[in-house]
């Protein structure tokens, strides 16, 4: 059976400063999607290395390209090699943990983030090749979120109602959902939605969503990573 390719990326990768798409460019935009679900510059951050990405995260630059993803650089920035001192000049704390634990994938790192107002924030991907990734987690929510598509990520409190009350404004809106994958970590508990839009680009406002009771975070992330930005 021929291998279907999602995007031309897929083949040739996406234009990008570093010498591994996985470990540069892939990192850069999982650097770029962490900051998005953070929805402000850290003041603090620890990243924390699996598999691959802790074994050669130094020779293939990972480090920097993750520090510049959560500086908001894109993959063919020129500033990126020099992301670190850029943090440091900007006086955000940064450390990169290798750490030898098993993982189901060998290009796997945690980001936990943290703000000025002590506000925490984690972060788990996974870079798998020609610069694509996936959220695995965020704070103790696992998830799968593909980053080639537009999504929507919906942080609520697990209650009666709110998958309709949020189908309802998006279709109000005129916004398409193209699927919707919905978790809680328990009944009644934390709980997300991810919700994979047709349009390449969000106009309308996401107050609605946000001023719905028991929704702690509504982020909108677009298609092209290096560019992720929060309604």
């Amino acid at each position: 059976m021929k291998k279907k390719f999602a995007s031309i990326f897929d083949i040739i990768g996406p234009v990008m400063v570093g010498p591994s798409s996985s470990h540069t460019a892939g990192a850069v935009r999982i650097g770029n999607v962490a900051r998005a679900i953070l929805n402000s510059e850290p003041t603090r951050v620890l990243f924390y290395l699996f598999g691959s990405f802790a074994d050669t995260y130094k020779g293939h630059g990972t480090d920097v390209a993750l520090a510049a993803g959560i500086l908001g650089l894109k993959t063919d920035d020129s500033r990126i090699p020099s992301s670190l001192l850029m943090a440091l000049e900007k006086d955000i704390d940064m450390k990169f943990i290798p750490l030898a634990d098993e993982v189901e994938h060998p290009n796997t790192v945690r980001i936990i983030m943290y703000t000025k107002d002590d506000v925490k924030m984690v972060v788990e991907a996974i870079s798998i090749g020609g610069g694509n990734i996936q959220i695995t987690m965020i704070n103790d929510i696992k998830l799968l979120m593909d980053g080639g598509v537009p999504n929507l990520l919906i942080l609520h409190k697990d209650t009666s109602g709110m998958i309709a009350k949020v189908a309802t404004i998006l279709s109000d809106l005129s916004i398409n959902i193209a699927t919707m994958k919905v978790d809680r970590v328990a009944k009644g508990g934390s709980a997300s939605m991810i919700i994979e839009l047709d349009q390449e680009t969000l106009s309308a406002s996401l107050k609605e969503i946000e001023a719905l009771d028991n929704v702690d975070r509504v982020i909108y992330i677009p298609k092209q990573l290096g560019g992720a930005s929060h309604d």
